[in-house]
């Protein structure tokens, strides 16, 4: 997911651009509100099992159904709240649409995937283009929303900054779309030069940027995962291979919770033995530092025999061994080293 303060920081930057002059700040409240209510299924959490609140979250909270039907709720509670004014409902329903629209909307271009089309369809739409908490991305609006919280209402500077925040952010999600194109054409060549056969691939950025891109491809018998930096020369990709292993769940595919994990996994998944205990790997959330350890575990690995010890099973792993080097090998790696 994109990050909230993010989400709250556009909606800021758009509720100032719609009704800033008329409302003041009350108009950035609005639009962080609305801009934050698809994540509402954050609540799911407190009593689903995990497997099944993975599919909760990003689903109908972040469906066009779910748009269309909580739009005109906010338009009406808010042409209420401020009677009298001027502001047609129209206008309320076109802002609240616009904002809510955009969360579901930039969701989607990371690796989690949304449901844009619950009820009718559980297809989950990821672009796979810009990294869950991209610092790039969210600073222009962050920034922003802080100018607007301390300048004055009546001053002019306001909208330049929403202007800003919402322009800048704009250009660099176009930025990392051109990036996925070279990217995508560049592995499907390597791919092809290599001879690697595959059914499915995906590319996703590696943490916090835009440059280095985490890559998975291959069949139901195993994947080959590995990275490109749009800084490489050589056309070659050093990939590691990491089977299926699928006859591990045999004797307990038909469980509800493996059906969801696999659903949820969009079939980019591993299964693997550590000890007595299965895991179940779900590639898309890319390994623990794999730039520089290519054999590391998955960041989204979760214990089948083991459930309770899998409440923050996405997050898991993400940032663990993080410190100065791990940052200096990053940083090696994207510059083409």
């Amino acid at each position: 997911m994109m990050d909230s303060l993010t989400h709250l920081a556009l909606g800021a930057c758009m509720g100032e651009a719609f009704a800033g002059k008329k409302l003041g700040k009350k108009a950035m409240l609005w639009g962080a509100l609305a801009q934050s209510i698809p994540d509402i299924d954050f609540i799911a959490s407190s009593w689903m099992h995990t497997p099944s609140a993975l599919l909760a979250h990003r689903g109908f909270t972040h469906s066009f159904l779910f748009c269309i039907i909580i739009t005109p709720l906010f338009a009406l509670l808010a042409e209420y709240w401020h009677r009298p004014h001027n502001i047609r409902l129209g206008k309320w329903m076109l802002f609240f649409g616009g904002v809510i629209f955009a969360h579901v909307f930039i969701d989607a271009f990371n690796n989690y995937g949304v449901g844009w089309f619950e009820p009718f369809s559980h297809q989950r739409i990821s672009f796979n283009a810009i990294y869950v908490v991209d610092p790039f991305f969210s600073f222009w609006p962050g920034m922003a929303c802080v100018a607007l919280i301390y300048l004055k209402r009546g001053n002019k500077k306001r909208k330049n900054w929403w202007h800003l925040g919402l322009g800048l952010s704009t250009l660099y999600l176009l930025y990392c779309l051109i990036n996925k194109v070279k990217i995508d054409t560049d592995v499907k060549y390597i791919l092809h030069k290599q001879q690697i056969s595959y059914t499915r691939y995906f590319t996703t950025p590696a943490p916090l940027q835009n440059w280095l891109w985490y890559i998975v491809a291959g069949n139901d018998s195993g994947y080959h995962v590995g990275f490109r930096s749009l800084f490489d020369n050589k056309k070659e990709i050093d990939f590691q291979y990491f089977p299926r292993n699928d006859s591990l769940l045999n004797s307990i595919r038909d469980h509800e919770d493996i059906q969801h994990l696999i659903r949820f996994s969009q079939q980019f998944y591993t299964v693997e033995k550590w000890g007595d205990t299965l895991v179940f790997n779900d590639l898309r959330f890319g390994q623990i530092i794999g730039w520089q350890f290519p054999g590391n575990k998955f960041v989204f690995h979760y214990f089948l025999q083991h459930p309770q010890d899998n409440t923050l099973v996405v997050q898991r792993g993400r940032f663990e061994g993080w410190n100065r080097q791990t940052i200096e090998s990053l940083l090696k790696r994207i510059s083409g080293n």
